[in-house]
């Protein structure tokens, strides 16, 4: 079902992508390490015992600069920043086990950046042997890890599987060379399909591409050419991004400015694109992730158990994520906190046995209530409004939910709400809808990108 050409002018708006409630933008930044050692002790103690922790390892660093991408990075081919780095991971895990008041249980661990395969095997190999080093591993732990197509060896792919890595994501956005020129992110097809052919041969049960609308350059011809390229190589799950252009914030996006598609034509990519993946078998999960209908994403969306945290959705229960890195976010339930980012100044830190911390944000109640419907809106389509939301919305939110039953995007009874199909397309604006504190700061939607 494709969403009317009106419906996108009207509702292709800025918006979070709620991995988190309150999204970072809009957190109080009213935490303290004193007060994060508690909270980390208290969510381990009441959920982590029993559910384990799932642990997020930034690995910022890329050879070369990839020009749409937004995530915090340094470029650099310099190998003496490798072992500093890993050494303030671990001096900071390390300061995590000494707050945890019994061994921890690891559910699952992901290797982000940046570029993790800029590190060696060997590397790799220490960091999480040392992690895992007086743990214990959950029986269903999920460790994943993304890889750039150009430069994951099978030596990377078989050491991390030997620590119990069977899940890989792959960085493609797009097979056509000239958009791959364009936004400097230059990966052959064969290169693509030998790091996919090997991480099969060793046992890997996932393999993820991450795919990009929108990008320069980018028409339904060339689109059509890239999914039957993924098609050839079925990958398990396909992350099926929309572009964000942000080129205040990241200044190397200027560099295709012209090139971009319109609005309208971006529509269009992501309405082809989908239709596409869905005529290759894949299942919508919800915003922006598809997966084969076995696939434990796809039978977590269908019995009621899907979750969605800073890493996208996942199948993993654990109420605690712990960040490690610059940059990095942890989530304990009770409170979020973010790494220092600049590299140099997050090692000092750790380094000195104190938290990086460079901003968060403690939980009220209300904001428990709040991310709870976010989640079940993502995640379930459908959430109950409790009085403590519901008296707080303001007329303009309780404006734009009428319009929106109107344009079939949700259906309202009483205190329930039930996204429709065409509304997973603007589920962003739905849940925005019942975010209590970006209604009391207008201004800073200007942070976020559009939703389409």
């Amino acid at each position: 079902m494709q969403l009317p050409a009106e419906l996108v002018n009207k509702y292709n708006k800025q918006a979070p992508r709620y991995t988190s409630y309150p999204t970072v933008p809009l957190w109080e930044n009213n935490l303290d390490t004193s007060e994060w050692n508690e909270l980390v002790k208290k969510a381990f103690q009441d959920f982590g015992k029993k559910e384990g922790i799932s642990i997020y390892i930034h690995l910022p660093f890329c050879e070369s600069l990839c020009t749409y991408c937004g995530c915090n990075k340094r470029i650099t081919k310099n190998n003496g920043v490798k072992d500093p780095y890993i050494q303030a991971l671990l001096a900071e895990w390390n300061k995590y086990k000494l707050i945890f008041t019994g061994k921890p249980k690891i559910a699952g661990i992901h290797l982000g950046g940046g570029t993790p395969t800029f590190f060696e095997p060997s590397y790799l190999h220490h960091l999480i042997s040392s992690i895992l080093d007086g743990a214990e591993v959950t029986a269903n732990a999920e460790f994943s890890f993304e890889g750039h197509p150009n430069n994951t060896t099978f030596e990377h792919l078989k050491t991390l599987n030997d620590l119990g890595f069977d899940r890989v994501s792959y960085g493609i956005q797009d097979f056509d060379a000239q958009v791959q020129t364009a936004i400097h992110r230059i990966q052959p097809f064969e290169k693509v399909k030998y790091a996919t052919d090997s991480a099969r041969i060793l046992g890997y049960t996932s393999i993820n591409y991450d795919l990009i609308y929108g990008l320069p350059h980018q028409t339904m011809e060339t689109m059509g050419d890239t999914f039957s390229k993924v098609y050839e190589l079925r990958p398990d799950r396909i992350a099926f991004y929309s572009y964000a252009h942000l080129p205040s914030a990241f200044p190397a996006q200027k560099s295709f400015e012209k090139s971009l598609p319109s609005e309208a034509e971006k529509s269009e990519l992501y309405e082809f694109g989908r239709s596409l993946l869905v005529k290759m078998g894949y299942v919508e999960i919800g915003m922006d992730h598809f997966a084969l209908p076995n696939d434990p994403l796809t039978l977590a969306k269908n019995n009621g158990s899907l979750h969605r945290n800073f890493m996208g959705y996942t199948t993993l229960p654990s109420k605690i994520l712990i960040g490690l890195g610059a940059s990095s976010i942890s989530d304990v339930y009770y409170a979020y906190a973010q790494n220092e980012k600049n590299i140099g100044k997050y090692e000092s830190l750790v380094i000195q046995n104190t938290f990086a911390i460079q901003k968060g944000h403690i939980q009220t109640k209300l904001d428990i209530i709040v991310g709870k419907v976010i989640q079940n809106l993502i995640c379930r389509k459908q959430a109950r409004i409790p009085q403590e939301v519901s008296e707080r919305l303001s007329d303009d939110q309780l404006t734009t939910l009428k319009d929106m039953e109107k344009d079939g995007l949700l259906s309202i009874n009483r205190d329930e709400i039930y996204v429709s199909e065409l509304g997973m397309k603007v589920i962003r604006n739905i849940c925005s809808q019942f975010d209590l504190r970006l209604a009391e700061n207008q201004s800073k939607k200007a942070l976020f990108s559009k939703t389409i």
